[in-house]
């Protein structure tokens, strides 16, 4: 993925929830811009970074139940509310929540604290690909990609879990 704002996968359990951290250093090149003398990160980027951890949560587990990888696109974000600024350096925690999960799609709610306070609330919800890949081989490399990625991120993560 080209923009990963995952720092870390802390927790992660099957069709429930994940808690994972993000932060974002001084030179990350949104900074430039938003805002020149007084750095925040983009509303849009803490929802991204919020979907990326949901994505990994609904990945995981739908290959633990259903087998295979699917595609998790985040196609909705209602109720969504920022609280405070983040700041460059600050430890970000995520948290993500399954909702409802099912063949094809997935509702979760989501949150992002600064030392324990609120700064992002949403409900997201993502689409996925209902079956399989047609073609061993594509499935074999979304599998290797997927297990790599989790692998990075969670310390906890077992190819075999």
């Amino acid at each position: 993925m080209r923009w990963s704002f995952l720092t870390s996968i802390d927790e992660m359990k099957v069709n429930e929830y994940a808690r994972g951290t993000a932060t974002f250093p001084e030179d990350t090149w949104f900074f430039r811009d938003h805002f020149p003398g007084f750095p925040v990160v983009p509303g849009v980027i803490m929802l991204e970074a919020l979907a990326q951890l949901s994505g990994k949560l609904i990945g995981w587990s739908v290959k633990r139940v259903r087998g295979d990888w699917p595609f998790p696109i985040i196609s909705m974000a209602n109720n969504v509310k920022f609280r405070r600024f983040i700041r460059p350096g600050e430890l970000v925690v995520l948290e993500t929540r399954v909702q409802h999960l099912r063949e094809d799609s997935c509702l979760v709610r989501v949150k992002a604290s600064v030392d324990g306070k609120m700064t992002t609330q949403a409900e997201e919800t993502f689409v996925f690909n209902a079956v399989k890949l047609d073609s061993e081989a594509e499935a074999q490399r979304v599998e290797r990609l997927e297990s790599a990625e989790l692998a990075r991120l969670w310390a906890g993560y077992s190819h075999e879990q």
